[in-house]
């Protein structure tokens, strides 16, 4: 419940004019992942990794949990509290980290 409410609150902040003027946007919407998908969304195990993916995908998938379309547990909540252009930017972000080996 603790990290839902961290979520909740990096989101809260993020939306705010100096962060969308940040040209670290992704970056900083994306650190708030972390907890369950891992660092730069290289995830060690658990839940899915979301590094590498393209920023289609992406954003296809986050757009499918924010309208309940995309069976999730706390998913359909996180994705709810992003804009369309915050989702972009976390896609971007991810799109262009490498994916873990394994």
């Amino acid at each position: 419940m603790h990290r839902i409410l961290m979520a909740a609150v990096m989101v809260g902040f993020a939306g705010s004019a100096v962060a969308q003027a940040d040209g670290n946007l992704g970056r900083n919407l994306a650190a708030t992942c972390a907890s369950c998908h891992g660092t730069n969304g290289a995830s060690a195990g658990g839940n899915e990794a979301l590094a590498g993916y393209s920023k289609d995908d992406l954003v296809r998938r986050m757009q499918d949990f924010k309208a309940g379309g995309r069976p999730a547990t706390i998913m359909h909540q996180i994705s709810k509290g992003f804009s369309d252009a915050q989702i972009e930017a976390i896609a971007q972000y991810f799109s262009q980290q490498k994916r873990a080996s394994r």
